[in-house]
């Protein structure tokens, strides 16, 4: 797929998988890792060297806290590349809503996580050689019908560990898939209903003025409801298992 070109202001959807559907994130500490990365990667400064210890134990991370902001003691202040507008990390893949800030913005934030997270792993297993299939994958959402599904769609990838039929228009028990969701670490969407997860990471205004903040778990346990099989099969270039 050709990529767009990148505009600052646009917004896009940035996904990628391990190369040959090899698992990317192996264990709680892997993924914990990928959310720091992308908190500290997105500055124009340099990353500061990151090692295997620098993030923490997934046990002293509970919902709520932050990736931590002290390596090194003394910084420059941030100055962002992209606006991460929803984020989840699969087992194999991943799927990014962003806008960058300027219009490098997102091919220097995706060079820096790719590099820097394949680094960590290749270290931490004793590996070499590419993480990821290729570059990673980007669409620019320029359909108002495409935007209106696409932050649902990221946030409810995790349910193919819970129902699988989802995607398929036959969701079992809304219900309770959301409350699976709400329970999914590694996502953006707990921030959207006022759980506390990673909030520094993702950027929230845009998508809750849109949206709105207090009717997000509202309009998402709705989408997942009413959404026909075909829904997801008018998004197909957007799709990504």
């Amino acid at each position: 797929m050709k990529r767009p070109v990148f505009a600052a202001g646009n917004i896009y959807h940035v996904y990628n998988r391990g190369t040959d559907k090899r698992v990317i994130f192996l264990d709680e500490s892997d993924y914990l890792r990928a959310i720091h990365d992308l908190w500290e990667f997105n500055d124009e400064h340099p990353a500061p060297h990151l090692s295997l210890k620098s993030v923490g134990s997934p046990t002293s991370y509970r919902f709520g806290d932050r990736p931590p902001k002290d390596i090194p003691p003394k910084r420059e202040p941030r100055k962002l590349l992209v606006k991460i507008h929803a984020f989840v990390l699969m087992e194999n893949h991943f799927h990014l809503l962003l806008e960058p800030i300027k219009d490098t913005g997102v091919t220097e934030f995706m060079r820096k996580f790719g590099t820097g997270y394949t680094n960590y792993i290749n270290q931490k297993y004793q590996r070499s050689g590419v993480l990821f299939q290729g570059k990673f994958k980007a669409i620019r959402i320029s359909d108002e019908a495409h935007f209106l599904h696409i932050p649902y769609y990221i946030h409810c990838n995790p349910l193919d560990y819970f129902d699988p039929g989802w995607r398929a228009g036959k969701l079992k028990n809304p219900t309770k898939a959301l409350a699976f969701l709400e329970q999914y670490r590694w996502s953006s969407l707990p921030d959207y209903i006022g759980k506390k997860n990673f909030p520094s990471v993702s950027s929230r205004d845009f998508l809750t003025k849109f949206v709105g903040f207090e009717t997000w778990r509202t309009k998402i346990t709705t989408w997942l409801k009413d959404r026909r099989a075909d829904d997801l099969g008018e998004m197909k270039p957007f799709l990504f298992e």
